[in-house]
Parts: structure tokens; C-alpha cells; sequence
């Protein structure tokens, strides 16, 4: 289910002053704003986005979109594909080899994509993680982005950390430890205090 986000701007404001802030100055949440797309290609995006800024990770997979019939990634064609068609997109070897673990896994079964929105956010990433290449932080994108779930805080993410370190005066910048333990304040509504904290960056 989807965050109700007048209830978790209420939640996050009563809670936390300096959210309550960025709340204020940032304004309307649009966590969802954009369609989510297929499972499939949501991965492959968000594999993609593995320790590059989101420029470059959107220029990358542009070109991995042009492989493909109306632009939209499948496991079926991905195995078609020669590593070196996509590595000429910009993927490292390593990213090759995540993509095409990720569309051998869909493609035999051992990855059901859509039942993943049936299942408790513990699950999804237990099955996430087994595919090559796929980590907690991936799999807590695709959690928070496509299948919309509320309470998902990406510890490890590196803008986060940089947006809590500058938030809230921090003489340095957190682990993942410690904004694990300030996200506690947050929940259940961790996944709309990421975003916020995210677009503090820029606004």
C-alpha cells in the first residue's frame, strides 16, 4: 500500500522539527508522481543507478531502452543480447552480468516478479537479493519506488546520508548505522522522510 501523504506529513512534521522544516520549504510530496514502470524494467533502472549520479545513470539506460522494441526492456530479448551490445549502452561487465542474472531468473522462474506485491517487505527482499548483483539498496528502491511501500528508509544510500549530515548539523556524516537509528523516529512513514530529505538537497 501505498503512504497516505497527508497522514505522513502530519506524522513526520509532529514528530521531528527539522523534518517539519524541510517539509515546509520543499512542499508538496511527490514520491509517486511518476508511473511506476514494469518490474522488469525497474530493476534493470535501478541496477543501472548502482553508484552513479542520476544523470548518468539516466543517459545509460536510455541507451539500453533503445535496445529494445518500443523501448521497453524484457527478459526474453535481454538474453538475446551480446554482452558487448550492452556494455556499448555503458554497463560495466559486472552490470552485464547482474542484468542477465536478473532476466535467466525471471525467465525459469526462480524470480516471480509480480507476486512480489503480495508479499511482506522482509520477503521481497530475501527474494531480491538472491539475484546477482541485486543488494539491500536496490532491492529497498525498487520496494519504496515500484511497489509503493511507506516504511522503507535506504540506510546505505549516499544522498541520504548527505542530506541528514547537512539537515541536521552533524558533525560528520552519518553511517548507515545511525540513520537507521534516527529513521526509528520517522516510521512508519520512512519511505515519504527519505524523499523529503532527498529534494532538501536542492531546495
Amino acid at each position: 500500500m501505498k503512504a497516505d501523504y497527508t497522514i505522513a506529513r502530519k506524522h513526520l512534521m509532529k514528530a521531528d522539527p527539522t523534518l517539519k522544516l524541510i517539509i515546509k520549504r520543499v512542499g508538496r510530496c511527490a514520491l509517486h508522481a511518476v508511473s511506476p514502470r514494469e518490474p522488469f524494467e525497474a530493476l534493470c533502472m535501478a541496477i543501472a543507478s548502482q553508484q552513479l549520479s542520476t544523470k548518468a545513470a539516466a543517459t545509460i539506460f536510455g541507451r539500453f531502452c533503445d535496445l529494445f522494441p518500443h523501448r521497453k526492456p524484457t527478459p526474453d530479448r535481454v538474453m538475446t543480447l551480446t554482452d558487448d551490445q550492452i556494455r556499448a549502452a555503458g554497463f560495466s561487465r559486472p552490470k552485464v552480468s547482474f542484468i542477465k542474472d536478473l532476466a535467466a531468473q525471471v525467465l525459469d522462474g526462480r524470480l516471480d516478479l509480480k507476486g512480489l506485491t503480495k508479499l511482506p517487505d522482509d520477503e521481497v527482499m530475501r527474494r531480491l537479493v538472491a539475484v546477482q548483483g541485486i543488494g539491500r539498496w536496490t532491492a529497498e528502491i525498487f520496494l519504496m519506488f515500484r511497489l509503493g511501500r511507506p516504511d522503507i528508509l535506504p540506510a546505505d544510500d549516499l544522498g541520504l546520508m548527505n542530506a541528514v549530515h547537512r539537515a541536521y548539523g552533524l558533525r560528520k556524516r552519518p553511517d548507515a548505522k545511525r540513520l537507521r537509528k534516527m529513521g526509528e523516529l520517522w516510521s512508519p512513514h520512512r519511505s515519504v522522510a527519505s524523499w523529503y530529505l532527498w529534494h532538501s538537497l536542492s531546495k
